[in-house]
Formats: structure tokens, sequence, C-alpha cells
């Protein structure tokens, strides 16, 4: 069994570790080696999202003796283009002798269904990439399309990520989708119900405070399952409802 530890950093969320102080660092890739620091990695898979995907940080990583998924973008131009032409062409004549793990998922809900095709691919076949051997451990890249149909429109995206794992389609599209999903409950609904980007909370402890106290309305709001509407509704009838808010809390104290 591997972790799956995906690092979703903001400033609140990091503050909960007691020896991490936000205010000294000025953005993620500052802040994210900080927090590896703290924790125990060992056999761990680290997912992390293209800001974080820098040399010094998978080389810490792989130090601790765990693994790293990370994403490739266009912050890294010359070896996402590289990979992407690569794709591109290969794809063209389907793979024809390169030895490529696959996987394809389907998945329908909330009014959409969402196609995922998932290639990984050995770092051998592309004969050598951009700066390559700076990313200490590196062994495979993975391209994943989705393609998402929904009510009124379909979306279609290629993503490729960096990882030191082998070539095993199954588990990294499955290390992949577990980031989003925790990307989607938590830090996504975090920031959009409870604006935590936006808060102008700066000083002192007060930004850690906040940070558990947010994180515990949420945990409180989810456990709470006989008012069947939005996390944003339920808040508002917490508000107005006395009753409903000793509810809320007698779930949240009982789970």
């Amino acid at each position: 069994v591997r972790l799956f530890l995906p690092i979703l950093v903001t400033w609140l969320g990091l503050s909960s570790f007691p020896s991490f102080r936000p205010e000294s660092l000025p953005n993620e890739i500052t802040a994210i080696p900080a927090l590896l620091e703290l924790l125990d990695l060992t056999g761990a898979i680290v997912t992390i999202d293209a800001m974080g995907t820098q040399t010094e940080i998978v080389k810490q990583i792989r130090h601790k003796k765990a693994d790293y998924i990370v994403s490739l973008k266009a912050n890294h131009p010359t070896l996402h283009s590289q990979v992407k032409e690569w794709f591109d062409t290969r794809r063209g004549n389907n793979f024809e002798g390169i030895n490529v793990s696959y996987n394809q998922q389907i998945e329908k809900g909330h009014h959409r269904t969402e196609k995922r095709y998932v290639w990984a691919v050995p770092l051998e076949a592309f004969g050598g990439l951009y700066q390559q051997d700076q990313w200490s451990g590196l062994q495979t890249i993975v391209i994943i399309e989705r393609i998402r149909h929904l009510w009124n429109k379909t979306t279609h995206e290629v993503q490729f990520y960096l990882t030191s794992l082998p070539a095993d389609a199954q588990l990294l599209g499955r290390a992949i989708r577990q980031h989003w999903t925790i990307e989607n409950q938590v830090h996504w609904t975090i920031e959009v119900t409870f604006h935590e980007d936006k808060c102008r909370i700066r000083s002192g402890h007060s930004p850690r405070n906040f940070a558990i106290l947010r994180r515990m309305a949420l945990n409180a709001l989810n456990q709470e399952k006989t008012l069947q509407r939005s996390l944003r509704q339920k808040i508002k009838q917490a508000c107005m409802n006395n009753d409903y808010m000793m509810t809320v809390l007698n779930s949240f104290c009982q789970a």
C-alpha cells in the first residue's frame, strides 16, 4: 500500500503545522520544501502541481525516500514542448514499436461524463530529454487526456507529468486522480465557500487559527447529513437557525 500525499499548498493550510511560519516564506516554491522537511515521507507518493515542479524539490523528495509525480506545464517551456511534440507525433502512429503502459477510465456523475486516457512512457523511449539528468530518479513521463461531456459543452485537455515511478498507467492514473479529488474536495471548497484566498488576515497566530476553524467548519458541515443542501446553503441555515446549528455541532462531536 502506497500513501498518496498531495501537496496542495495554501498559506493558511500550511500554517496548521506549529513549527511552520508562512509569513516568512514569499511563495510556494519556498514553502513546499519547508513543508516537506516536516514530514516523514518514507514510502509515499508525493504529487505536486506545476508550481512545485522544481529540480530541487524532487531531489528533496527522493532524499526522503519517497516517489514523486509532478505536473509538467509551460513553466518549463523547453521540456514541455519536447514532450508535447513527441506525444503528438507518436500518437499519430499509435506508439508503434514503443513499450507504453495504457489505461482508460470512464466516469459518470453530476450530469457529466468524463473519459480519461492515460499513457505511461518509460524515459528511454524519448531518446533523451532536455536536462533530464537534473530530475532526480526520473523514470517515466505520464500523459493524460481528459474529455468531459457536460450538458451544454465538451471540454478537452492533455496534461503531462514527470514521475520517479515505473511505467504503470493504472497506478499513476489513480495517484493523479487522487490528487485532484483532494484538490476539489478540500482546497477548492475552502476557497469557493469560505473565500480563504481573499482573506486579509496576516498577523500573529490569526492565519493559523482561522485556517483550523475553517477546516473544522467544513468537516462539521460534511458530517451533518439530514439537510441535503449545498455547503453554502447549510452555512446560511446554521446562521439563521440555532437548532440546525446545534445539529451540525452534535454531528461533528459524535464523529
